[in-house]
């Protein structure tokens, strides 16, 4: 990244719009200090420096914590977030355990991060953080994506039979996959990794909240709700985040945006064709769209039940995601079942068929699923 761009684009994050990005991350502090160190790490100063090569250091003599502006400009709050608690797990190493004569990354900080879900390597963006690692080419996961891909391409049918009959084999492979990977367990944390899905939003729609429930009940992965600072606006906002293993997060990435796509075209199709439909009505019928989708999914559950082929779900992924987020909150919200855009989405929705274009490369090989949209 050359410095020249990076002074343009500082220059846009206004002195104001700074001591309130500079506010949010001491709150930010705050929380995480409650959350993963029991409060026993004293404040600190904070800095915003320069990408010089580091994105986040830890110093001691001054009792700082400097954060790269690159975190900001090349990526987004999340990242943040985990660099600061990797400086955190320095800070409590050397002034709450009082470990002094070992090297930076050595056993005792190694131990901190891995008792709270925090990664430990020296350098770089932490493994999770957008992107996740995708499937390594020639494994097992890979072959499986593979598999799937070549399904989602045959989705693409005219014929509407072959297309559901080539999404329910798509999606009853990954279950046999994931069943299996379940039984078999791994024992460790290592192979799981997070992504966080969309643009933050200030108000979370119905729709949203909809895919986000598709999403943890049928696509094997652990779904939150986390508050995120947008600092080119001052304001705080939500996002989707997504925990599980690669395999899982890649193909959860391509449904978020597939659906939110498909449910935003089904919406202009359907004002094109009904002159009536008032623009008011979009958010419900997108929800009722999400809904009529997520009955879909439940009915090929039913059959893959039947079949005995049943999801109980992963005991080290959700041991993974409690050490990520050791306090959830719960809450609730209206839906607006009564209006006849919902049931017309509704409708629409229980005819998705989930698929993708693909095409061979130049090798013949079958490319896997597409990088997500930023």
């Amino acid at each position: 990244m050359e410095n020249t761009s990076t002074d343009l684009r500082a220059a846009a994050l206004s002195v104001a719009l700074e001591r309130a990005l500079l506010a949010e991350i001491r709150r930010t502090y705050e929380y995480l200090n409650a959350t993963f160190f029991s409060w026993r790490l004293r404040h600190p100063l904070f800095e915003l420096t320069e990408p010089l090569g580091r994105l986040g250091r830890w110093v001691p003599g001054a009792r700082s914590i400097e954060l790269s502006r690159a975190l900001l400009f090349d990526h987004d709050w999340g990242a943040l977030i985990e660099i600061l608690k990797h400086e955190m797990a320095h800070q409590y190493v050397q002034e709450v355990l009082g470990v002094r004569d070992e090297a930076a990354h050595g056993p005792k900080f190694r131990e901190v991060c891995a008792a709270r879900g925090i990664d430990a390597r020296a350098a770089g963006l932490p493994a999770s953080a957008f992107g996740f690692a995708r499937a390594a080419p020639g494994g097992e996961q890979a072959k499986v994506l593979e598999r799937v891909a070549k399904l989602l391409a045959l989705a693409e049918s005219a014929n509407e039979h072959e297309a559901h009959v080539a999404m329910s084999t798509a999606q009853r492979l990954m279950l046999k996959y994931n069943i299996d990977a379940a039984l078999r367990g791994s024992g460790a944390d290592a192979r799981y990794s997070f992504v966080h899905l969309g643009k933050p939003t200030g108000r979370v729609q119905e729709s949203q909240r909809l895919l986000a429930v598709i999403l943890h009940e049928y696509f094997f992965v652990q779904i939150i709700w986390v508050s995120v600072w947008r600092p080119f606006e001052g304001k705080r906002g939500r996002v989707i985040e997504a925990c599980g293993t690669p395999e899982n997060l890649e193909l959860a990435a391509y449904v978020h945006d597939f659906l939110t796509h498909t449910a935003e075209r089904l919406w202009v199709d359907h004002r094109r064709r009904a002159s009536a439909a008032a623009n008011r009505d979009r958010r419900y019928f997108v929800a009722g769209v999400m809904a009529g989708f997520r009955d879909k999914l439940e009915a090929e559950r039913r059959r893959n039940g039947e079949a005995g082929l049943v999801w109980v779900g992963d005991p080290d992924l959700q041991r993974y995601f409690k050490l990520r987020h050791p306090r959830i909150r719960w809450d609730s919200h209206a839906v607006g079942l009564g209006r006849q855009a919902y049931a017309q989405g509704r409708n629409a929705g229980r005819k998705i068929v989930l698929h993708r274009g693909i095409s061979a490369g130049s090798s013949g090989s079958v490319p896997l699923l597409p990088a997500r949209r930023k």
